[in-house]
């Protein structure tokens, strides 16, 4: 039985050490191309967008995954952490000269706020189970998105001025007024402080805390509740402390990719595409193709199924028919059951064959 123990927790931390060297590798190799020139222009501008896209993915698989709840909120969480860290940056950019010192800010900013609001909604959100709290955490979603489309944030020589609906009645001196959020117009001006090599940063920490939690004895607790909730609360595990602690860190690596995405654009808009429904089932497929519990096939997932579209773009019509051809093949890989028998029959004749 010790043996045993001792080869899956090695075989976890193999597991662990071939992500990190994937996601290094193929950064390394991203970064030589684009420094060389022959990253053409529509790749080295996905680079930022494919980092942004995995760390969600990664925090979500945690919530879906370990956890075992379906959240369709992720989109809001990643909304909270790019408006709050824009609106950091845009109220700091002035006073602090230094761009990495900024953006280090900004995250812990973003981060925080995400936490916070993931903390807050966990409350009532996780007394609930399966599509009671895929839709609340959805309406929770939507709810963020619409406020910001009507919330005003302006600076003067007399501080910070907040409005809702409309900005007509605010006492703000005309001509140093300086909108931070300007309503659907969103926030404008924020720095261009984001880049590939924090992205992939970004990424490697969030495979690392995931990763260490997973492997942690709150880790087993937590897919404990996730496999059997009454046996889990019959052995004395704290239900309600676990569900937090992994809905709490999931939203706050949500957080970190809204920041990573926010810094990465002119012009930061609360959309549907952006931030709201949509964002949250796009998180979601990348979960879902790269196998729900498997962090470095959601990495995968969301590389491919960003570039992809973009690749495809010169077929016209055909683009939308090949990616809905390689979303059902993906599927098919990760979840037929033939599929499942082959994947186990090869990786079973590795282990055999490394034992021998």
């Amino acid at each position: 039985m010790k043996k045993l123990r001792q080869g899956a927790t090695k075989k976890k931390i193999n597991d662990g050490y071939i992500t990190y060297g994937v996601v290094a590798l193929f950064a390394a190799l991203a970064m030589v191309l684009d420094a060389a020139g022959v990253l053409p222009s529509l790749y080295s501008g996905l680079l930022v967008p494919v980092c942004v896209y995995s760390i969600a993915a990664v925090g979500l698989n945690l919530c879906v995954g370990y956890l075992g709840e379906l959240s369709l909120g992720h989109g809001g969480f990643m909304c909270v952490g790019a408006f709050a860290s824009a609106c950091f940056t845009n109220l700091m950019k002035d006073t602090v000269s230094n761009e990495l010192a900024l953006f280090f800010g900004a995250l812990l900013i973003g981060v925080l706020f995400a936490a916070v609001f993931g903390f807050f909604i966990g409350i009532p959100v996780l007394r609930l189970n399966g599509d009671y709290l895929a839709i609340v955490t959805l309406a929770f979603g939507e709810i963020v998105k619409n406020i910001i489309n009507v919330l005003y944030l302006v600076k003067d020589g007399k501080g910070l001025h907040f409005a809702i609906i409309t900005d007509k009645n605010m006492n703000v001196d005309a001509e140093e007024a300086k909108y931070i959020i300007n309503g659907a117009k969103g926030i404008s001006g924020t720095p261009h402080l984001s880049s590939f090599l924090i992205g992939v940063i970004l990424l490697l920490l969030s495979l690392a805390v995931v990763q260490n939690l997973v492997d942690s004895r709150s880790g087993r607790a937590v897919k404990a509740i996730r496999d059997n909730r009454i046996a889990a609360e019959s052995v004395g595990i704290p239900i309600t402390k676990y569900k937090m602690l992994a809905f709490v860190i999931s939203a706050a690596i949500a957080g970190a990719g809204g920041v990573l995405y926010a810094h990465n654009l002119s012009t930061l808009t609360a959309t549907t595409n952006n931030f709201g429904y949509n964002m949250s089932i796009l998180i979601l497929v990348y979960v879902v193709l790269g196998g729900i519990g498997n962090i470095r096939g959601s990495v995968i997932a969301a590389t491919i199924l960003t570039i992809l579209p973009e690749a495809l773009r010169s077929l016209n019509d055909y683009r939308m028919l090949i990616y809905a051809v390689v979303l059902i093949g993906m599927m098919l890989f990760n979840w037929a059951p033939g599929a499942i028998a082959w994947r186990q029959k090869i990786f079973s004749k590795k282990t055999v064959k490394g034992e021998q």
